[in-house]
């Protein structure tokens, strides 16, 4: 069973994506906040797999509160998913490096909310939509000035090429396929990438492919759905 916390400072908000969540058989929401310091104490007591979590709230703000969750070690299994709308894109590449495991829309359908609880929940990137895809090459494309990190020096060739599709928004099986591997040798190359990098998740290891240079906001638009 998935456990989902909710934190919105909009009651209604948190009343309707509670009721779509829990509409599902796997899924169940465990509790809901309205501001960041109350879904910080919520995390830390129930222990959710998935926080929903709106950016702009009074008091402690959603990107504060997705730090402090990951820097919390009790919490490394919590993924934290930002709510967000078109008005607030700013905020978006600054939640990726506070650590959240990805972003939605507000107005989002609910077959996308209920799938993207999931992919978070069994550590994948929300990078998958085309318009996440997007959002993230446009906002890290404001890297002032890229420069290749030491650290990818640790990567082997294989795990180069695993890092760019990661980059482009593969799953593990999009990756198998695309490099004739098994989806089990695929999951295994992302997680001695995440090691080897000190990254916590998938999210993080895009934000570092542009930090670094690795990839650029045109190398990642030729790779939208449908080029």
């Amino acid at each position: 069973m998935i456990k989902v916390l909710l934190a919105d400072d909009q009651r209604l908000v948190r009343a309707g994506f509670g009721s779509i969540l829990d509409d599902e058989e796997d899924i169940t929401v465990v509790g809901d906040a309205a501001d960041g310091e109350q879904a910080l104490a919520a995390c830390r007591e129930l222990r959710p797999d998935v926080v929903l979590m709106d950016i702009r709230m009074p008091g402690m703000d959603g990107l504060e509160a997705a730090r402090l969750i990951a820097l919390d070690r009790r919490l490394d299994d919590v993924r934290v998913v930002i709510l967000t709308t078109f008005d607030l894109d700013e905020y978006v590449y600054g939640a990726l490096r506070a650590g959240a495991t990805g972003f939605l829309l507000k107005d989002t359908e609910p077959e996308e909310l209920i799938h993207a609880v999931r992919v978070a929940a069994r550590g994948d990137a929300l990078i998958t939509p085309s318009v996440t895809r997007r959002l993230i090459a446009e906002f890290a494309g404001r890297v002032t000035a890229p420069a290749p990190g030491p650290r990818l020096n640790a990567l082997t060739v294989r795990e180069r090429e695993v890092m760019l599709l990661v980059a482009a928004g593969l799953s593990n099986d999009e990756i198998a396929a695309k490099l004739v591997l098994s989806p089990a040798t695929a999951k295994t190359h992302v997680s001695r990438i995440m090691s080897k990098l000190d990254v916590r998740d998938r999210s993080q290891l895009v934000v570092l492919a542009y930090e670094s240079a690795m990839v650029s906001p045109r190398w990642m638009r030729e790779r939208q759905p449908g080029r």
